[in-house]
């Protein structure tokens, strides 16, 4: 690559429907770099539920604010990991050559060699964790964290449920809530329930076999990361003053519960605390499946399954 090259490969998105059918490897222009941004030669990036739902157009009422026919950003995903290519210039604390990870700038994507983020949204990436592993972590890292830490509370001896604790936030919120002393049980598929067992989950629930709304148990915080059960229900598991954090809002007129969601800042402060807790072994990033840039649209086929075990990455 030239020092300052112009032009990249990025996943360019046609319209919406079947990931094949609307996602193709194609020439861009590299992103500009706002005065408060960095453009990042991206190492790896990963698939985010707002990725797949973007590229199905579903719900279709999402339509009028991301594009009627086509996304209005054609290129897809916002966790990313690499080396820092140019610096804004108001941008003081990076420099080309620099490894970070983070998130991108609402005008570029990182399915693609190169993106653009406000330099607020990256933190340095350690020599000891991968690329792969530092882009996998941010979205389902910084959601898991600030469901755990901030909006539940959870502390020593809380009763956490976390519903869908197979994927990318459910692996994360398990482990987050161990390293804060918290009792845990992890809901997942038969297939699974090792991987949530050697995430440190006290008790698993093998939801094929199961039903956790139907039990005896009562839990402090449920994070539901599925919403496979109708909210009613759920809310019935929690303990008197309990918390649920549905992974989407929800109706209300649940009751006398308190019903949070998440909306995970990305900012230093946030990837800073991520990243004491990946550095000291508490955490570890699950990594179901990595796929080359070139076959982005079987990555979030995958994604599209809803049983990915753990984060689906993307190298770059």
């Amino acid at each position: 690559m030239p020092a300052n090259p112009t032009v990249m490969q990025a996943i360019i998105q046609d319209g919406y429907g079947a990931p094949e059918h609307v996602l193709r490897l194609a020439e861009t222009v590299v992103p500009p770099v706002g005065a408060g941004e960095v453009v990042v030669r991206v190492r790896a990036t990963s698939v985010n539920t707002p990725d797949w739902a973007t590229v199905a157009g579903a719900p279709y009422i999402m339509r009028p604010g991301i594009g009627l026919r086509r996304p209005r950003r054609p290129v897809r995903g916002s966790d990313l990991a690499g080396v820092v290519q140019a610096v804004g210039r108001h941008v003081t604390d990076l420099a080309p050559g620099d490894e970070v990870f983070g998130s991108t700038s609402h005008h570029a994507g990182a399915f693609a060699q190169y993106a653009a983020a406000p330099a607020t949204q990256l933190a340095r990436k350690p020599a000891g964790l991968a690329f792969t592993d530092a882009a996998a972590s941010v979205m389902c890292g910084l959601t898991a964290l600030v469901a755990v830490r901030d909006v539940a509370r959870v502390s020593a001896g809380t009763r956490v449920l976390v519903n869908g604790a197979s994927g990318g936030v459910g692996t994360m919120a398990v482990q987050i809530a161990r390293a804060l002393g918290a009792e845990v049980t992890g809901v997942c598929g038969t297939r699974s329930t090792e991987l949530v067992r050697s995430l440190g989950a006290d008790h698993l629930i093998d939801y094929t076999k199961e039903d956790f709304t139907q039990g005896a148990q009562r839990f402090d915080v449920i994070l539901d990361n599925v919403l496979n059960h109708p909210p009613k229900a759920v809310v019935r598991a929690l303990a008197p003053g309990g918390t649920f954090i549905p992974n989407r809002a929800v109706l209300m007129g649940l009751g006398p519960v308190s019903v949070k969601t998440v909306s995970p800042a990305v900012n230093r402060e946030n990837l800073a605390a991520l990243l004491r807790l990946l550095e000291s072994g508490q955490v570890k990033v699950v990594i179901a499946r990595t796929y080359p840039l070139e076959q982005a649209a079987a990555a979030v086929t995958h994604m599209l399954g809803h049983h990915p075990g753990g984060k689906i990455a993307i190298t770059v």
